[in-house]
């Protein structure tokens, strides 16, 4: 039994989708055949089912790199190998909009939790057969993605003095800030699990009206449901 994810091994799959947001857990299992909630508790929701076939779970972790590595490092004792985060993020880019789709190519690495797994001069990058995934299924189903890199810390609401380091990301063509995608890619380099990660934009540089924001963030976690669980379904094919 693992120390925070307590529940039986056996309902436990090794294809997961790895969303912060406990409520995007919930709503990704809806797409399963007789989905089931395997466990809650420590802040984690679990739950299992199948796609097409395929055993799946997935799990709200909630945010931040901490609970990330130590729920996913939990899975993987219990024959988890292949993770896809399904989360939301902030955008750099004047090009983009509440409701876009990012599939993240890289992270900058500016959270803490993958300090303990690899040094910082190692790169957190997904790993490419999942990336390639995720961008034939968003292909296959006809919902427009950017691909790129992005960003990942830990401070949500750090002090910034200035806008400088926005800028300069901007510059270097960053497309998405989160909190999750580092402690992933770079666990998983080191545990050698496969991982990707596709976002929700719930931000934008130019002006949305308040009313528009929800719906259209809403409509863009559902396209991006509907790829990773495309990706998911392709990856197992190949299996």
């Amino acid at each position: 039994m693992e120390w925070h994810i307590k529940c039986d091994a056996k309902d436990i799959h090794r294809y997961v989708f790895c969303p912060g947001d406990q409520a995007r857990a919930k709503k990704i299992a809806e797409h399963f055949d007789n989905h089931r909630l395997v466990t809650e508790g420590r802040g984690y929701v679990v739950f299992s089912g199948e796609y097409k076939g395929v055993p799946m779970t997935v799990i709200g972790t909630g945010m931040g790199g901490p609970v990330v590595a130590i729920g996913l490092e939990e899975l993987a004792h219990m024959g988890a190998d292949t993770f896809i985060r399904v989360g939301s993020c902030g955008v750099f880019q004047d090009f983009q909009q509440v409701g876009d789709v990012i599939i993240g190519s890289g992270t900058v690495r500016e959270g803490g939790t993958s300090l303990a797994y690899l040094p910082l001069t190692y790169p957190a990058v997904p790993t490419f057969s999942v990336l390639r995934a995720l961008v034939e299924a968003s292909e296959e189903l006809g919902i427009p993605a950017t691909v790129g890199v992005g960003v990942a810390g830990d401070a949500f609401y750090a002090p910034r003095a200035d806008n400088a380091r926005g800028e300069l990301l901007k510059k270097a063509g960053v497309v998405s800030v989160e909190m999750e995608s580092d402690t992933l890619f770079i666990a998983g380099q080191y545990r050698g699990w496969r991982t990707g990660a596709i976002y929700a934009s719930d931000g934008t540089n130019k002006a949305t009206k308040p009313e528009d924001k929800e719906a259209d963030f809403r409509r863009g976690e559902q396209n991006a449901i509907k790829i990773a669980l495309q990706a998911m379904w392709k990856i197992a094919q190949g299996d």
